[in-house]
């Protein structure tokens, strides 16, 4: 009689409810889980899967599987940040000065006559006005996508949404980073779309890695974030790009770039170096604020027709009025303005980083707004999130990131943009000590 690994599973989730099993106690390994239970090798491997999708348990590379806190401790920092908390998880990046200027633009809208045209539903398909000012906007030098190719959406997830939808039916494969944006997880599981994970360096997925994958088997998409990687922010090389590109002609695969941080640097996107096989996805959320996001697709041009109509399914389209403040932002000079600002506001706060850091030898590209950071092998990523949170700063383990059960890095994910500057670097100087001590024994 076969045995359904999900009575198994039942058992050992009762067992850490009870408290027979403790927070940060270590599983066994699979193969000898297998042998002491009497089950096939397989068996123990979706047993430990269906523990980690209830959020019981964690894997990370190289140690082990083991018992979490409860809560989580990357879900009490995402859910329950308190005030008192340093927000070391979000990237949210807002100045002081752009406060009053983003508040004044929004009372000039509102006082215009484009508010009352912006109060009427529009569609999934944007006007050919609407679509020049997002090409202009969405061009530089190499690369230029042609209004033709445009389309909105609400915000960058949902512009995310809308292309994984269009590509990707339910039960088919989509090629990801084998860490990537939690964002796209739970799309994918949404969706009911499968996610194969992609080897990553030190420059974000490699073209070596990505044709392997794709020489086992078809994928119905790629999704690919080569300007400033989360969590590693890793940034793709010219050469790199090419190399990806190639592969994605050569197998006839299209990938979803993700260029939601690209505006920090100058690298020319993916979609230039495979035109027919790129679909292009940025966002104002960073570059304005998280409230006045608006998503903005560029693709090929025998893809227009299906995207425009996932939108529509999706209920995906962008209202009047973020639009309208989004097409006032992108033919602004004002908004140019504030991306260099921003630009100089994130190399100051990673120069802050590497020097409070500097023991921990922090990883990613210097002109981004968050960094990687592997922890000593004294300390496991989810015991050093919550070591950190009950110290008031809250971090993202690398367990948030990984594409797969049972290999998340033993890293934490550092963001960097929220915090005053002084602030910054006194939380970050405390994960730095907090990183030098023994792991914490959290309470019962």
């Amino acid at each position: 009689m076969t045995t359904d690994y999900r009575m198994i599973a039942d058992d050992l989730a009762e067992a850490i409810k009870a408290g027979r099993m403790k927070p940060g106690e270590k599983l066994l390994p699979q193969r000898e889980f297998a042998y002491q239970h009497h089950v096939a090798a397989s068996t123990a491997g979706r047993v430990y899967g269906e523990l980690t999708r209830r959020g019981l348990v964690s894997g990370e590379v190289g140690r082990g599987t083991f018992v979490k806190r409860s809560p989580s401790p990357s879900n009490a920092a995402l859910l329950d940040i308190r005030e008192s908390t340093v927000n070391l998880e979000l990237v949210y990046p807002l100045l002081d000065d752009h406060r009053p200027i983003l508040s004044a633009a929004v009372a000039d809208l509102a006082a215009s006559p484009a508010f009352v045209d912006a109060l009427a539903p529009i569609g999934a398909t944007p006007s050919p006005a609407a679509r020049n000012i997002a090409a202009r906007f969405l061009s530089q030098q190499g690369w230029s996508p042609q209004p033709s190719q445009i389309l909105f959406a609400g915000n960058g997830k949902q512009a995310i949404a809308a292309a994984l939808s269009a590509l990707a039916p339910p039960g088919s494969r989509i090629g990801i980073e084998a860490l990537t944006y939690p964002v796209v997880k739970y799309l994918a599981s949404q969706l009911r779309i499968e996610l194969v994970p992609i080897d990553i360096d030190d420059q974000g997925m490699s073209a070596r890695a990505l044709d392997k994958v794709l020489a086992r088997g078809r994928l119905a998409a790629v999704y690919v974030q080569p300007s400033i990687h989360n969590p590693t922010a890793a940034t793709m090389s010219v050469e790199r790009r090419k190399a990806v590109a190639d592969v994605l002609k050569a197998r006839g695969v299209t990938a979803i770039e993700d260029g939601v941080y690209r505006f920090l640097v100058d690298e020319i996107p993916l979609a230039a170096f495979a035109p027919n096989y790129v679909i292009l996805i940025d966002s104002l959320s960073k570059r304005l604020a998280a409230g006045l996001g608006l998503g903005l697709i560029a693709c090929p041009d025998r893809l227009v027709r299906d995207l425009a109509s996932s939108i529509r399914r999706g209920v995906w389209m962008p209202v009047g009025l973020p639009l309208a403040n989004g097409l006032h932002w992108m033919a602004s000079d004002t908004l140019s303005e504030f991306v260099a600002q921003k630009r100089r506001d994130a190399q100051l706060r990673q120069r802050i980083a590497r020097s409070a850091l500097k023991a921990l030898n922090p990883a990613g590209d210097e002109r981004a707004y968050h960094l990687w950071l592997r922890l000593p092998d004294h300390w496991r990523a989810e015991s050093f999130v919550a070591a950190a949170l009950r110290r008031g700063i809250a971090l993202t383990p690398g367990s948030a990131f990984a594409a797969q059960s049972g290999h998340a890095p033993n890293c934490v994910r550092v963001a960097l943009a929220s915090p005053a500057p002084p602030v910054l670097r006194r939380a970050l100087e405390d994960v730095a000590e907090l990183a030098s001590t023994a792991e914490e024994i959290e309470l019962e």
